[in-house]
């Protein structure tokens, strides 16, 4: 993991969350260990009203060691002052056959190493468009009126 000075703020949030969860499912290393290798002991993530702290965030690791999800992350902007990073992103999950696409506003602040230790985070699942959603005339969508 690069200290937060040390990369562009969009590249340091994309590879700290890619990383982080890589980490997860490569192998069956203590989860603690791999919490503590991103996040600072005091860590508090709060998303969508949600706390964790850090035994909660350890907790979270095992449904996805079980349920092995594979991501992709599209950071559209990142600022970074100080030790506190703002990004907007949207993350491409498919989890146990689902597709989800979700938008995220985080906040976070961060160690000198690059852990996290702080982080809020707002977020929105944006349904897949279905037969309703489609433009009128595509496949599957409502015929124009005539």
């Amino acid at each position: 993991m690069s200290a937060l000075s040390d990369t562009d703020p969009k590249q340091f949030i994309a590879d700290f969350f890619t990383d982080f969860t890589a980490d997860l499912l490569r192998d069956e290393e203590d989860p603690a260990v791999i919490v503590d290798r991103y996040h600072t002991p005091d860590i508090i993530q709060v998303a969508d009203g949600h706390v964790m702290d850090r035994d909660k965030l350890i907790a979270h690791t095992r449904p996805v060691r079980r349920n092995r999800p594979t991501s992709r992350m599209e950071v559209h902007e990142a600022q970074l002052s100080g030790d506190r990073l703002a990004a907007r992103y949207t993350l491409h999950v498919r989890n146990r056959g689902t597709d989800l696409t979700i938008e995220v506003c985080f906040f976070g602040r961060f160690a000198p190493d690059g852990r996290m230790r702080r982080s809020h985070m707002l977020t929105r699942t944006v349904s897949a468009p279905g037969p309703k959603d489609a433009a009128p005339g595509a496949p599957g969508g409502d015929e124009e009126p005539s």
